[in-house]
């Protein structure tokens, strides 16, 4: 079993962009939905972008027109590009796996990644 990995979190100014990926798993037949979430300081943590297997994708309104979520051809992977970030969009972002297609290995012990933080300085 796996855990989902994030990666790409970071400072940048108001109005910059940052790239985050998720690993889900390395192993050739896994498969997953994933999702993106964040958790600001003393804030609930909400689901900011979505994406299925089969390409449908989500985004909560205040990130729309500004993040793309999309995954690499094995579907292995998600990325979620922020760009004309704003200080509101700091908090720490998690990865989830929504739903696992594959064989049992493919199964993650844990959905949630660790989290990367994503600062916006204005």
């Amino acid at each position: 079993q796996v855990q989902p990995a994030e990666s790409g979190g970071g400072s940048v100014q108001a109005g910059g962009s940052l790239r985050l990926a998720c690993v889900g798993s390395s192993f050739g037949v896994c498969r997953y939905d994933m999702s993106w979430y964040r958790q600001a300081p003393g804030k609930e943590r909400e689901i900011v972008s979505g994406i299925e297997i089969g390409g449908r994708t989500s985004y909560a309104d205040s990130v729309k027109g500004r993040f793309t979520i999309s995954q690499d051809s094995a579907k292995r992977t998600a990325f979620l590009q922020m760009n004309s970030l704003k200080p509101e969009d700091t908090a720490m972002y998690s990865c989830k796996v929504e739903r696992v297609y594959g064989v049992s290995l493919c199964a993650v012990s844990d959905p949630w990644g660790q989290g990367t933080q994503v600062t916006v300085s204005s």
